[in-house]
């Protein structure tokens, strides 16, 4: 994500269902969680299952801002399920089946609670079938960010980061828990849809038209988007025959044709620095500021409000590794995708003739890297694998100084062995989740005979601004 963009507030506890009564005689599983407890949402996500894949066929009306949608989510119960939950916040549910038996359902908030005509194993794979419609809501973060569903001037742009997913799709929605997809988008003609992986369709039929993309690589629900507009979609390769497709906004397209056309060289640069890339296609969608206002790394296809500058295209890039590979366990493990890519910035600029990492390390420690000393003072604000609250997941402690837990580690271990776990460390965790806990142990069998004790108490927990030996 570009820098300082803020999420939303966690939602108020919620009162789940009374009125679902259980079914008499037979009756082994319990209702599922409404929410996994994340330390910062926690209510996003469910507890209970797993999902593997999500069908979703969407219909959109921009000029009435109408949206009908038909979710086919495919799961696996963790735990004896007599019901179970699913996050989606506004629009209106049609109706609700399970293995293709009517369910009972009942709403409360986010929560779409879902009663199943009979129990779920422990273990059973089974597929819900969510119909729904309305329109979709824009969520405002505490600072003002918008999220969810984007009203844009000919279309929409569907983005979650960290809980706008639910506004336009029901699920588990928490970076806990990844699946593949496939997401049909009907638009009148003359517009285009955008969304993750690769293309696998598009028809024509009453002056409507639908675009099929896929997605085979699991994905966290807050990386996926849909882009809905007037778009130039161009599809090229990199040398390695990795497909690239660009959507750009008609308005954007000179702006933006210089900056794009680095993807091949910026891809093959971080394929030297961070290992193989994760994915199966890469890209960019390109829009206009009016939507979203800021840049984020949905998978394979990073958003830009805009023609991005060269760093902006590197950082969301670098998250194609950081984040939307390697997603994080929970909201608190931030810094694990922010400061990386922000690390990554300063690689490319030691690389092309700027400033050192180092150099960066010095400005932001001494405080005078921003013009604003305010700006200086507030990477200092929390550590970065402790924000404050939900309002700060996105602030500059988990870029800036997360970005300087990666440098002290580079000066402590040496260039050969940080290169070593950072690569090793895409690989280890390729298309999975891990916690701050879980790289701190990685780091520490990577380079066994260094103390790192106090460069994870003083840098990556500690309070204030560290002392520097």
């Amino acid at each position: 994500m570009s820098r300082y963009i803020r999420p939303i507030r966690p939602f108020p506890a919620l009162l789940l269902a009374v009125v679902l009564t259980a079914c008499g005689g037979g009756v082994h599983g319990t209702p599922g969680g409404p929410g996994l407890g994340d330390p910062y949402f926690p209510r996003a996500g469910n507890g209970g299952y797993d999902v593997t894949h999500y069908g979703l066929s969407l219909a959109y009306d921009p000029a009435h801002r109408h949206l009908t949608g038909t979710a086919v989510i495919t799961a696996r119960a963790t735990e004896d399920l007599s019901a179970f939950d699913l996050d989606l916040q506004g629009l209106d549910v049609d109706g609700v089946t399970v293995e293709s038996q009517g369910a009972r359902w009942n709403r409360a908030g986010q929560e779409l609670t879902v009663r199943p005509r009979t129990d779920l194993d422990r273990g059973e794979t089974f597929r819900t079938t969510v119909r729904y419609s309305g329109t979709p809501e824009t969520l405002t973060d505490p600072d003002g960010s918008k999220e969810g569903w984007l009203r844009t001037a000919d279309g929409a742009l569907a983005l979650g980061e960290p809980a706008g997913s639910m506004a336009w799709f029901p699920g588990n929605h928490h970076p806990s828990d990844k699946a593949t997809y496939d997401i049909a988008v009907t638009v009148p003609e003359g517009l285009q849809a955008v969304s993750n992986g690769e293309p696998t369709g598009r028809t024509t039929e009453h002056g409507r038209t639908t675009y099929a993309w896929h997605t085979d690589q699991p994905m966290a629900s807050y990386a996926a988007m849909v882009a809905i507009g007037r778009y130039d979609i161009t599809r090229s390769a990199l040398k390695n025959g990795l497909p690239v497709y660009a959507a750009v906004e008609r308005a954007q397209a000179e702006a933006s044709r210089k900056v794009l056309a680095r993807i091949p060289e910026i891809m093959e640069w971080e394929e030297d620095n961070f290992g193989p890339y994760p994915f199966s296609s890469a890209g960019a969608v390109v829009g206009s500021a009016d939507a979203a206002g800021y840049a984020l790394e949905t998978q394979t296809r990073p958003v830009f409000p805009g023609a991005p500058d060269t760093a902006t295209l590197v950082h969301e890039l670098a998250h194609q590794w950081y984040g939307d590979s390697v997603t994080p366990e929970s909201w608190r493990d931030m810094w694990l995708n922010e400061g990386f890519a922000t690390y990554a910035e300063w690689l490319w600029r030691e690389d092309h003739g700027g400033d050192t990492a180092q150099q960066t390390f010095d400005a932001l420690y001494r405080g005078d890297y921003y013009d604003d000393p305010e700006e200086n003072k507030a990477i200092w604000a929390f550590p970065p694998a402790k924000p404050t609250g939900a309002a700060h997941v996105s602030d500059s402690p988990v870029y800036e100084r997360g970005a300087m837990v990666l440098q002290k580690i580079r000066q402590t271990v040496g260039d050969d062995t940080f290169y070593d776990i950072i690569q090793g460390w895409a690989a280890a965790h390729r298309h999975g989740n891990a916690s701050t806990a879980d790289f701190t142990a990685y780091v520490e069998k990577k380079a066994p005979d260094e103390d790192f004790g106090p460069l994870w108490r003083d840098w990556l927990y500690g309070e204030g601004k560290p002392k520097r030996p």
